[in-house]
Formats: structure tokens, sequence, C-alpha cells
């Protein structure tokens, strides 16, 4: 039997609920198809922040690459100056762990409701593969004068060839293995004519590797007007990390909303983190009202992930079975049923 160690950080606010559902779904899956996980717990977030001054300690990306895979439940903390838990937690383990890809699956599942008038679950299926250690992310820059009337403040954004290269090849990897059809490149090269031109230039190169697949490109203001008039267009989108954090959260609106949004922070050859890509929720915290379906789907990508992919499977066919048969009404905090009977029903579908 493969034992999986498992490091989980349930985070602030509504984050330890929906952890410990998405935990308690994993672990039925993992028992129904031959496997174990061992988990080990971090209490890193705004709390720790506050009673110590420490973010992470000094050794963090040393214990956590002695894990096979992490779970997040959520950061963010009324108390903390935006910002500061970001990123001095989320953005330096994506980071020094070197998660390069930022993985989000944008489908609407059966009985779930779409703002888009029209569209159904065979339109809206496609996957953002947003490169995840690069671009205006990297915080090169700072302040001239700052305070005065005379301020400049400057950000640079960082493409490199490698960065560029290795998200874009992990796209057309994704759709070859996956089955799909057609890699789309979103960019700003028309403005961002240095960074985005080096996109530019390393997608068509690549693309040429895969002569099967399609690939198409269009600009992030024409993406953002597609994924609402068009989304069945798209199959997989890569894009660079600024743009990609844009455009996943309309695709998590346009999927039903962040109550359903999953997402994978990925090193394809080092250690990953799963986390839902909702917020911390803290005015729902402690009252077993917030729906946990993101992160039991984020729990179904770890699964996948670690080489399990019925386990991964069966916990995705468990919450298509729980909305497509009316058994969960809406996504929405404080439905009909609690956090923890969401996570009960699942883990029982995944058991069947």
């Amino acid at each position: 039997m493969a034992t999986y160690k498992i490091a989980v950080i349930p985070g602030d606010g509504i984050g330890p609920e929906v952890a410990a559902e998405a935990i308690k779904v994993a672990q039925a899956a993992a028992k129904k198809y031959g496997c174990k996980l061992e988990l080990t717990y971090f209490n890193w977030g705004g709390d720790h922040y506050l009673a110590t001054g420490e973010l992470l300690p000094e050794d963090a990306l040393d214990q956590l690459k002695k894990f096979d895979a992490m779970y997040l439940g959520a950061i963010g903390h009324p108390k903390v100056k935006t910002g500061v838990l970001e990123k001095g937690i989320l953005l330096n383990l994506r980071f020094g762990l070197d998660q390069y890809i930022n993985l989000r699956p944008v489908k609407l599942y059966p009985g779930v409701w779409t703002p888009l008038k029209d569209k159904g679950p065979k339109d809206i299926d496609f996957v953002v593969v947003r490169e995840n250690t690069e671009s205006l992310y990297v915080g090169i820059g700072g302040f001239f004068k700052k305070g005065t009337p005379d301020e400049v403040a400057i950000q640079e954004m960082v493409a490199t060839r490698k960065g560029v290269e290795r998200a874009v090849r992990y796209a057309f990897e994704f759709c070859r293995k996956n089955g799909r059809k057609k890699v789309t490149l979103c960019d700003k090269s028309n403005v961002l004519t240095y960074a985005h031109d080096l996109w530019q230039r390393v997608f068509w190169e690549v693309g040429e590797e895969y002569p099967a697949l399609e690939k198409d490109h269009a600009h992030v203001d024409a993406i953002t007007m597609w994924m609402v008039k068009n989304p069945e267009w798209f199959d997989v989108i890569v894009t660079d990390n600024m743009l990609g954090d844009i455009i996943t959260d309309l695709g998590a609106m346009i999927q039903g909303g962040m109550g359903i949004a999953a997402g994978a922070n990925l090193n394809p050859e080092g250690l990953s983190m799963f986390e839902p890509i909702h917020g911390s929720a803290p005015k729902y915290a402690g009252l077993n009202k917030a729906n946990p379906l993101a992160a039991i789907a984020s729990a179904g990508l770890m699964m996948e992930n670690l080489g399990e992919k019925k386990a991964g499977d069966a916990i995705e066919q468990a919450i298509i079975k729980a909305l497509g048969e009316g058994h969960i009404k809406t996504l929405s905090a404080g439905g009909e049923k609690s956090t923890s009977e969401i996570g009960d029903l699942i883990s029982e579908f995944v058991s069947e």
C-alpha cells in the first residue's frame, strides 16, 4: 500500500473548516483505492503571525521538502494588513518551492448556475495554465520620493526564457495527455512588447513540437470578452502570472463562483501545493456554514497529482453527483447543508 506524506496548512478564517472536509474526503478516497495519507499539520497563518511575529520559520522550506504534497485551506486575516500574509506565506512558498505552474480547471458542473445565458456544462470546460513564479509578482522595484508630490513607484515585469518555456511546454503536454485539442496563448504583446514578445516566440517555437494540437493566440482583453461570450472556444489557456491571476477569477465566476473553484500550485519535479482559490471569509469562520466543495475539489487534484487518478476521479464524480442530483443546491455559505454535512455527503458518495 502506497503511503503519501501530506503537509496540511489549515490557515485562517474558514480555512481550517474547509480543509478538514477536504482531508476527510481525500481519506475516504485513499481508503477505497488502496493508499494511505499520513498527515502533518502546520499552524502558519494570521493567528500565528499575530502571536509570534513570524510568517514562516527559517527552515520552513526544508521541513516541507520531506512531504509528497501540501494542502492549504486559506490565508488572510482581518487583523493583518492585506499583502503581508499573501506575500510572506503564499508567494514565499510558491517561489521557494519553485511551484512554477498554477493550474486552474474552469468547469461548469451539472446543476450549477452560471451567469452566462444559454451556456451549460458542455460549453464551459477548459483549463488555465498560469506561470506562477515570474511577471510583476517577483517584487523588483521600489519607491523614489515616497509620500511626496513627486513620488515615483516602479515595479518591473520579469520574464525568463526558462520560466516561459517550461510553462508553455507544460500547457502543451497537459493538452496532449488529457485528450484536449487546442492551446491558446493569452498575452498583451501589442503593449508589453518585450516580455510578451518572448512569450510569443516561445509559444510558437514549442508549438511546432506538437503538430497534432491546434494553436491559437488572443490578447487578454479579447480573452475576457470571449470567456463570457464564447467559453466553448477554449480548451487550454497558457498565460503569465499577472494575467492568469485575473482571468482565473473570471473563470471562477462563469463556473458558478469561488465556492467551486479549485487550484493547484505545481512543481512537476518537486513538491506541489493544493488549495481552493477562495479567500478566508472571516465572517463565516467557526460557523460551520462555508461550502467546502472548492476545497474538496482541490483535494481531488492533489490525489490525481500523487498518481492516484482513480481516487481523484472518484472525488470529482462524487461532486458531480451531489450537484447534478440536487443534494447540494447552492455553492454559497449558509446553504441548507453545513460545512461538515457536505463533507460527509461527498465522502459517502466516494465510498460507494
